[in-house]
């Protein structure tokens, strides 16, 4: 092989492998994406630039994402941050044929007006590669990118690391003090956490 062609074979093996092994990291630029959504609509991260864009991973069947929505904690959370402008978009990740993972695009929309949910969108990420960049572990997972497209939170929806919903008022919402603190100009104060619940059903 040329020397040049050589190099340039190298070159691009080495962004390939760079590309690989990027990880998603609070206080750097989110990561770009593109999902549609279960109107056929499609989403990009760079659609929502210069606006507050709030990611939550979504298994319609996990015990725990039921506490959050039969409580009404998330679905209220996100009629609050979406009429202060934040977009808000839910994501599933699960592999077709996995718990979570097979609801139709009805069905999904039943669910949601079930639990008076109010997300910008709800999109389908079934290949995993949208889950697999954010490295999304569980459902709940929260991600919160400010108007600048930095990854400012990053875990769990908040402090209380269990099932039961009396739990809920006891706890910090991690989300919504990252929210508060964009909105006043002040850093996330907990900008990690450890996120709770079900699996990611790659």
């Amino acid at each position: 092989m040329k020397p040049l062609k050589l190099l340039l074979v190298l070159a691009a093996l080495g962004a390939f492998a760079g590309a690989a092994c990027a990880k998603v990291e609070v206080g750097q630029p989110a990561p770009g994406f593109t999902l549609t959504d279960i109107d056929g609509q499609t989403h990009s991260l760079s659609d929502y630039k210069g606006k507050i864009v709030v990611l939550e991973w979504n298994n319609p069947d996990c015990p725990i994402v039921h506490k959050h929505y039969e409580s009404g904690n998330i679905p209220g959370l996100q009629k609050s941050a979406i009429s202060d402008g934040v977009v808000w978009l839910m994501i599933n990740s699960g592999a077709p044929g996995k718990e979570g993972a097979d609801y139709t695009p009805d069905q999904i929309k039943a669910w949601l007006q079930k639990y008076s949910a109010a997300p910008t969108a709800y999109c389908y990420d079934h290949d995993g590669k949208v889950g697999h960049l954010y490295n999304a572990k569980t459902t709940p997972d929260m991600y919160v990118i400010n108007a600048d497209g930095i990854l400012v939170y990053e875990g769990a929806i908040d402090s209380i690391r269990s099932a039961d919903i009396s739990d809920i008022a006891k706890a910090t919402n991690y989300v919504k003090v990252a929210l508060d603190a964009i909105k006043s100009g002040q850093p996330v104060p907990t900008p990690v956490s450890r996120p709770y619940g079900c699996s990611v059903k790659y």
